[in-house]
């Protein structure tokens, strides 16, 4: 229970000096880059990877960044000079026209800049400010006095050329239109008149199509700007020479790149070198589409790197010379980060996540659902207790005005209703189906007097035969049923309304648009009438600010509640008449009408009590309410205190007379599944995954739902009550992880199985971790599972991933943001989603360190932020890096760090993906176990027609050459010899096959098939802290494993051969996971199977035509 506010105040003005002396010691965090370094990474090396390089203009030096710094090497060769260290990115450095300073960009201000450095006095200065925008390529102006960069903002808009002023200013954009041409590597010739640069349409595509690139110029003296190359393999990087007489770019030719020369004076052009470093023109090119290279001052050789050295070209033609490094250093990287995340053997658990939790009108209950069934709990005692004893999908409760009834959706098997129950007396707990139709419902609404239901409908076999989250079709209509229930009344077509709710007003129902606005209709669906539209922050590099989510209107039309990305607001809504008004809940004191935020972590199933005295929200397995009232005593005691109290004790007590809503945890159990029961595997061989151990003809004793004990055969004892299975001439191997797994399933209104789980199951995969789910239905899923109330592998996710609109202020923000998933969802994990700029991913990673919480990162196409996240500690690193091949320099860091790296081939970064590949070398579509999981729709809308049109997108066919998995697959098996980590990521591009395609695609890079195995089972538990408890083949950890047909130790494609999967003890026939052990039962029924057209008219003989 709360205090009384006024022992507070008394409490308060006893403690002061106390409290104060206390608030002294708190340590200000660091303006700049927080992070302190835990880790040294030592090399000695003569490669680097990606190296941008410049050429003094008298000739004597090379100046070029490596993993971060900026190194001097005399022209010569020899050991390179460190010019700049630290944690922060340094890169693409070019030196001044006198030779005397060093441009480049940095991070080092916690967001990139332009910067220069001194080379005298190793002084540097920012050129730009501002830590929300991203630039690449610096170049200086002939006189010295300008710089040229490409700019944009930190996650989006196109990159344009700017031009900054040495000494200040804010700079100019030298070319805004068109808005979606991205132009980059500004350069100069032996005229300041003319820019050349490179230019293409948006920032990137995947599966791209050629060209990408052009080069382009721009004349500043007319303003004018014209294409310059025409090239299919595009136009990058242009180099002038300094005597004006030679331009060089970088294209592709065939699958790989090279430079061409041309002459500016006749346009001849000619090859220079084939072929060179692997261009970035199919991902973000964070560094360019090349590294920066430089002609001699004399214009006779162009200096690039390539394969990993430096490189002197000459114009006139002939072999190459390499200019040596070496370069012997220390790089500082931030702690590691690695815990272990036990699995448990309790009988029962703590479900996770309560839903759609609403308060009663008189405030004394709560109704919500767990685990997909319907709940109620006095307010008082906070003792949560079912509602009715159906067992199928229960959904969004909704009261009746008096308190006594609650209604609510279901679904079970394609049928779906809405019904209403009491809450109390003899007929409590007995429901009453009120609706006729089966359809699927969604989001009901009980009007003020009592007599209807508001409800969205849609036809129940578009939610049925729905592939993914949501079903097109679904909550089409707006329609009405009596309270006692019969056929519904069409109220309108929604027209991406939705959410309806009611004021006192019984004439008028509230609906919420899909960008942001309140609106009402009548109940006939006339008279729309635009209330408010509530809009938030702008995030970095934005054009347009987030919109509302939701917005509740109050029961006196006077004041709304409204969740804006992941928190809540109190707002006042005006009543003016015309225009429809906009209200910005970032703007607090300054948006145009009260705006209150009410969370710090944020939460979601927001409610407004009937008195609007009390805001309610979920997060996880909490509740929270927001006393109104409360809150504005505290607010006047603190204005109280700032007019009363000395002037060094205000801020104390004005922080510490903040509100802080009530929370609490509401605790349904569940019971664990555990099943009873010991099986002997007989005569396998068994590939353990521990070390390089295979037992050739073994024995693996499971009992109840670990691993007893596993040795060879006969070599310990087993009781008389254990069921033997002879599997002699088969292989066991640990259930596969799948350290990157989007499943997929239902939003809202779950479903009682999920096809994607069970796809997944058959094929093998026996733990999944889903990073960067969108929403948190996964957490009722998990816990489904985990009870045996529905099919799957072992379900792990990151939840929601944490984006840039977060806007993270400083450490504090972070360690609350991180808290909604190490406290409240208890994912063990987070996705930190381009999360903001490089101060901003550090205050995550430390707040992740803290609270023993392991984070992984989305690569974003982006190899420079890659390795920022490296260095900084990150212990997980999804997708390729877009950057091959990468050479000792990034192999050996990668690995020291102990960055987990699943590289999901299947959607490869830098080239087509690989799913195209096996799309078009075999033939899915026939796979009779793939159609026994997966629905008939979705394996036709992969397999049919890949990639019909002309236009980039997810598919295709192209040439062997083209495909880019292979090489990037042999960058992970470097790593793994290195010693790090790496993990199989399916990505749910095709759910359980996926699987054996991304596995068989990262043994391709020279892995055996020993190793890739590993990469699949116990390097993967490791990646996300499981290894104690899945991953391998030893006694004590969970009986998570496949029985093979065939050896995968003689060909990796023998994962297909899987017969049986064990997942927590229990043994399924991989063909329909019919439940063989420890009792036979059938599978539930299968919801997604589709017709197909059978003895009906047609044209005879056409039924195979093709």
């Amino acid at each position: 229970m709360k205090k009384p506010l006024l022992l507070v105040l008394t409490f308060l003005c006893a403690s002061i000096s106390y409290s104060q002396e206390k608030s002294d010691s708190i340590q200000k965090s660091n303006e700049d880059l927080p992070l302190e370094p835990g880790r040294e990474f030592s090399i000695s090396t003569n490669q680097g990877s990606w190296l941008s390089l410049d050429i003094h203009p008298d000739g004597t030096q090379v100046v070029f960044d490596f993993l971060g710094d900026l190194y001097l090497l005399p022209f010569s060769g020899g050991s390179a000079e460190q010019l700049t260290s630290g944690m922060q990115f340094d890169s693409q450095p070019r030196f001044s026209p006198d030779g005397k300073k060093v441009v480049f960009t940095s991070d080092k201000s916690g967001g990139e800049n332009i910067w220069i450095i001194d080379l005298e006095t190793r002084e540097d200065k920012a050129v730009t400010n501002g830590n929300t925008n991203r630039y690449q390529s610096p170049e200086w102006s002939p006189d010295g006095q300008y710089i040229l960069a490409s700019k944009a903002g930190f996650r989006s808009g196109t990159l344009k050329l700017w031009m900054y002023h040495v000494d200040g200013g804010t700079g100019v954009e030298l070319m805004s239109e068109p808005g979606n041409i991205k132009m980059t590597g500004a350069a100069f010739g032996n005229s300041d008149r003319f820019i050349w640069y490179a230019q293409r349409e948006g920032d990137w595509q995947y599966n791209a199509i050629f060209p990408q690139f052009q080069i382009g110029r721009y004349d500043r003296q007319t303003g004018k700007n014209e294409v310059m190359s025409f090239r299919e393999g595009s136009g990058i990087r242009p180099t002038p020479s300094p005597d004006g007489k030679w331009l060089v770019y970088g294209t592709r030719y065939e699958a790989q790149t090279g430079l061409i020369i041309r002459d500016l004076e006749s346009g001849v052009e000619r090859w220079l070198a084939y072929p060179v470093q692997r261009d970035d023109q199919e991902s973000r090119g964070t560094r360019d589409a090349l590294p920066g290279m430089s002609f001699t001052p004399d214009s006779k050789e162009l200096v690039a790197s390539y394969g990993g050295k430096i490189w002197r070209i000459p114009v006139s033609g002939g072999q190459a010379v390499e200019i040596p490094f070496s370069i012997n250093t220390t790089i500082e990287l931030g702690p590691e980060l690695q815990f272990e995340y036990p699995i448990p053997d309790s009988s029962e658990f703590i479900v996770k996540q309560i839903r759609d939790a609403i308060p009663s009108p008189d405030g004394s209950k709560l109704a919500f659902t767990s685990l997909d069934r319907l709940y109620v709990m006095d307010l008082n005692e906070k003792i949560p207790r079912r509602l009715t004893n159906q067992e199928f999908i229960q959904a969004q409760p909704v009261w009746s005005p008096d308190g006594t009834w609650i209604a609510y959706t279901t679904w079970n098997d394609g049928v779906g209703h809405i019904y209403k129950t009491l809450i109390s007396g003899k007929k409590a707990g007995q429901p009453v189906q009120l609706t006729r139709e089966n359809a699927i419902y969604e989001t009901p609404a009980w009007s003020p007097d009592g007599k209807r239901i508001v409800a969205l409908r849609g036809p129940a076999v578009n939610f049925q035969k729905s592939l993914n989250q949501r079903a097109p079709g679904t909550g089409r209509e707006l329609i009405w049923i009596s309270a006692d229930g019969g056929t519904a009344t069409l109220i309108d077509y929604t027209y991406r309304r939705e959410f309806p709710h009611f004021s006192r007003n019984p004439d008028r129902i509230y609906l919420n648009n899909n960008d942001g606005t309140l609106l009402s209709i009548r109940w006939d669906g006339s008279d729309e009438k635009k209330h408010v539209k509530v809009v938030g922050t702008t995030p970095p590099g934005s054009q347009s600010p987030l919109e509302a989510s939701r917005i509740i209107i109050g029961h006196d039309e006077s004041r709304a509640v409204a969740q804006v990305y992941n928190d809540m607001y109190l707002l006042t809504i005006p009543m003016v008449g015309g225009e429809t008004q906009t209200i910005n809940v970032s703007k607090g004191d300054k948006a145009s009408f009260p705006v209150q935020k009410l969370s710090d972590i944020g939460g979601q199933f927001l409610a407004f009590s009937k008195d609007m005295t009390k805001v309610h929200w979920s997060i996880g397995n909490a509740h929270i309410i927001y006393d109104l009232d409360s809150a504005m005593q505290l607010k006047s005691m603190r204005e109280t205190v700032a007019t009363n109290f000395e002037e060094e004790n205000k801020k104390l007590n004005k922080d510490t007379l903040q509100y802080s809503p009530e929370e609490f945890r509401i605790r349904v159990t569940a019971k664990r599944d555990l099943p009873a029961g010991k099986l002997l595997l007989t005569g396998a061989r068994i590939i353990t995954m521990n070390g390089d151990e295979i037992i050739e003809n073994g024995w693996l004793l499971v009992e109840n739902n670990r691993i007893k004990n596993v040795g060879p055969s006969g070599s310990f004892e087993v009781s008389g009550d254990t069921e033997r299975m002879n599997v002699t001439g088969k292989t066991i191997i640990p259930g596969f992880v799948d350290t990157h797994a989007h499943v997929r399933p239902a939003w809202d209104i779950h479903k009682p199985e999920a096809w994607q789980f069970w796809a997944n199951l058959a094929f093998g995969v026996t733990t999944v971790r889903d990073p960067q789910t969108s929403t948190t239905d996964i957490l009722t899923y998990e816990d489904r599972v985990k009870a045996g109330k529905m099919l799957g592998p072992r379900i792990y996710s990151t939840g929601p991933g944490m984006f840039w609109q977060e806007q993270i202020e400083n450490l504090d923000h972070a360690r609350k943001l991180v808290s909604r998933y190490s406290s409240y969802y208890d994912t063990k994990t987070i996705k930190m989603y381009v999360a903001g700029n490089r101060q901003q991913r550090q205050w995550i990673i430390m707040a992740c360190r803290e609270q023993e919480i392991m984070p992984t990162t989305e690569g974003s196409l982006n190899f420079k932020q890659n390795l920022t996240q490296i260095i900084d500690g990150y212990p997980g690193h999804e997708h390729s890096f877009p950057i091959f091949p990468l050479y000792d320099d990034a192999i050996e860091l990668i690995a020291f760090s102990n960055t987990a790296y699943t590289p999901t081939l299947l959607v490869a970064y830098g080239g087509p993906w690989a799913e195209n590949y096996y799309y078009t070398r075999e033939n899915p579509h026939d796979d009779q176990q793939l159609n026994y999981f997966t629905p008939h729709s979705e394996i036709d809308s992969k397999t049919r027609r890949r990639g019909a049109g002309t236009g980039p997108g997810p598919g295709g066919w192209f040439m062997d050459e083209e495909h880019v998995f292979k090489p990037l697959a042999a960058e992970v098996n470097s790593i793994v010899k290195a010693g790090g980590r790496a993990g199989v990521g399916s990505h749910g591009q095709l759910q359980g096959l996926g699987y054996h395609w991304e596995l068989w695609s990262i043994q391709s890079g020279g892995m055996s098939a020993h190793e890739a195995l590993k990469v699949a089972t116990i390097m993967g538990a490791e990646s996300i802290g499981l290894h104690q408890e899945v991953g391998s083949i030893e006694p004590g950890k969970q009986a998570d494993l496949l029985i093979l047909s065939k050896n995968p130790l003689e060909n990796i494609r023998n994962t297909r051969g899987i017969e049986k999967v064990m997942m927590n003890g229990r043994l399924y026939d991989a063909t329909t996971l019919d439940q063989v052990f420890p009792d036979k039962k059938s599978a539930p029924v299968r919801t997604w199977t589709e017709d197909m057209p059978g003895q009906v008219p047609g044209i005879s003989g056409m039924e195979g035509h093709e």
